[in-house]
């Protein structure tokens, strides 16, 4: 990569100036070489002499002076060289530096933007685990989408990505849904019954009775156990759920149930392990785990007075099995609604012997559903939320993909439906396939003029001089650190961005220059200059999995 390689360059600046005595040696490395920020300054900037100026107490703007002078020599690199503010060095790269980029880009094509980064790196991202009490809502949509390309961000750097949901199939929620589908399965019997004060309201429940009639006709009237109705409703709910995630592309390697943690005994190991540690006690009936002793305000309950375990009992049990399977990084998605919970679980994990380090959690922020500037609040089908079926109904899975990721994971998300129905340019999912359909066809009315496309090498590219060409192939050559740091940030959004902002690049330069000129050698450079960007993009799509239209 460009960045690197003057990195390279700079490094080698500091050993020559180290090897005659002037800077001291323990600062190599500590200063950084950016992008600036504001057009204008540079391709790149380093800060090294405001560094070296800091530890030795002198003047920056001098130190920036000897850089320069020893910087001026890179003359295969480098165009040239700005001493700015205090003592930043801006420094502007020759145009047929970043022309060379297409080669790495044709040459590479669906492997441009990949990396080996994560090499022989274990990593499980649990994402979704919604609990099978009805169809996912909106909330746990974003969720899924956020988890699903985390998990194909760090496949594309070359981590080992292990994809789990983790299924609540265990716990009250699970007897209250028991007990919601026999109340309304004795209803639709015409029968008496108790709907429970917290039960759960959607149709769904009725869909799931009416199911349990076909199958099992009034035989179950008299039946005061709750479990038929529950492993019923479990079973159609998650069937739904699955549904869901297929239709979105998504696919796990493992659901992790519940309940085998209590079958296999590891949440009575647990508690049993924190006790021979000093770290449970018995108060007012109930279970009690000193997370006070890991910075925790106060303790917290783990098994209520009634014997029923908290959720933060089976969750820590839950992760030491995951520690268990040898993970290197684990990467749990959850829902602000999580907050308060993540640090106990933590200090379950600290305190049975593990380095909770290696955990990463990332919260989002709730989805609100927007319509004619006011808040889509309830569901016509399935429950007193709106589904991610019925989004995908209105919007389709492009659509939704995209504005799921188009915020930051802890950022608020208004998804506006107005905006997203829209096929125009105002959408900006729209906007971005738009760009590479428009370049298909490009290079489709290249071949159908007769014009020749040459091998690279043989193309003259030092034709592309243009300041729009330049700033698409200094996108194009960004693109590969974009992904590796969107990747080790898990922060999708990244994508997201680059590619608005590499779309709207294209736009402006195609409503500017012509591709296909009377120029034939021109022609040929800027075909092969839509080649590149043809490959950009459909990377930079397919890696957060979304489609790339030929034709729209």
């Amino acid at each position: 990569m460009i960045r690197q390689r003057l990195k390279q360059v700079i490094d080698a600046c500091f050993e020559q100036g180290d090897s005659v005595g002037e800077w001291p040696a323990d600062l190599a490395g500590k200063y950084t070489v950016e992008v600036p920020k504001r057009e204008g300054q540079g391709d790149f900037s380093t800060n090294m002499a405001l560094i070296l100026a800091g530890a030795q107490k002198s003047n920056p703007r001098q130190i920036a002076a000897q850089l320069v002078a020893i910087l001026e020599k890179e003359t295969e690199l480098i165009d040239h060289l700005e001493i700015a503010g205090p003592g930043f060095v801006n420094i502007f790269l020759k145009a047929r530096v970043w022309q060379h980029t297409l080669f790495p880009v044709l040459e590479q094509r669906d492997h441009f933007g990949l990396s080996t980064i994560g090499k022989g790196k274990k990593v499980m991202v649990e994402f979704v685990s919604a609990n099978p009490t009805g169809p996912l809502s909106v909330g746990h949509g974003r969720q899924a989408i956020l988890g699903d390309t985390i998990a194909r961000l760090l496949t594309a750097t070359g981590h080992d990505v292990f994809r789990e949901y983790y299924f609540n199939d265990a716990g009250r929620q699970m007897r209250v849904l028991g007990e919601s589908t026999r109340a309304r399965y004795l209803e639709l019997l015409g029968l008496p019954n108790q709907f429970p004060e917290d039960g759960y309201q959607g149709d769904y429940i009725q869909d799931i009775a009416r199911e349990m009639i076909a199958e099992h006709g009034d035989s179950l009237k008299d039946h005061m156990d709750v479990a038929p109705f529950t492993e019923k409703a479990k079973e159609l709910i998650f069937k739904d759920i699955a549904g869901t995630l297929q239709r979105m592309g998504i696919v796990f390697d493992n659901y992790f149930n519940e309940h085998t943690l209590y079958e296999n005994g590891h949440v009575d190991s647990v508690v049993a392990e924190l006790r021979a540690k000093g770290l449970v006690y018995e108060k007012e009936g109930a279970t009690w785990f000193k997370t006070t002793e890991f910075g925790q305000e106060q303790d917290r309950v783990i098994i209520k007075s009634s014997g029923e375990p908290t959720y933060r009992l089976p969750d820590i049990a839950y992760h030491r099995e995951k520690f268990r399977r040898n993970f290197d990084w684990l990467i749990n998605i959850f829902g602000s609604d999580h907050i308060a919970t993540v640090p106990d679980v933590l200090a379950g994990v600290r305190a049975l012997g593990y380095d909770d380090s290696k955990v990463t959690v990332v919260l989002h922020q709730f989805v609100t559903l927007m319509r004619d500037g006011k808040q889509v609040k309830m569901s016509t089908r399935k429950a007193t939320f709106v589904t991610v079926d019925e989004l995908l109904d209105e919007v389709g899975v492009d659509v939704a993909r995209f504005f799921f990721m188009m915020r930051k994971a802890d950022s608020q998300l208004e998804f506006d439906l107005d905006l997203a129905t829209k096929e125009s340019q105002e959408n900006p999912v729209y906007y971005v396939q738009y760009a590479h359909a428009r370049i298909c066809s490009i290079l489709r009315q290249a071949g159908e003029k007769g014009v020749e496309k040459l091998p690279l090498p043989d193309v003259d590219i030092s034709l592309l001089v243009e300041p729009e060409e330049l700033k698409l192939l200094k996108s194009m050559a960004a693109f590969p650190a974009m992904i590796e740091d969107a990747a080790t940030g898990l922060a999708p959004h990244r994508v997201i961005f680059f590619l608005m902002e590499l779309a709207g690049q294209f736009h402006s330069y195609y409503n500017r220059h012509k591709v296909i000129t009377d120029a034939t050698g021109l022609s040929q450079s800027r075909l092969c200059l839509m080649e590149a960007l043809q490959v950009v993009f459909q990377n930079g799509l397919r890696i957060v999995g979304l489609t790339a239209p030929e034709e729209m």
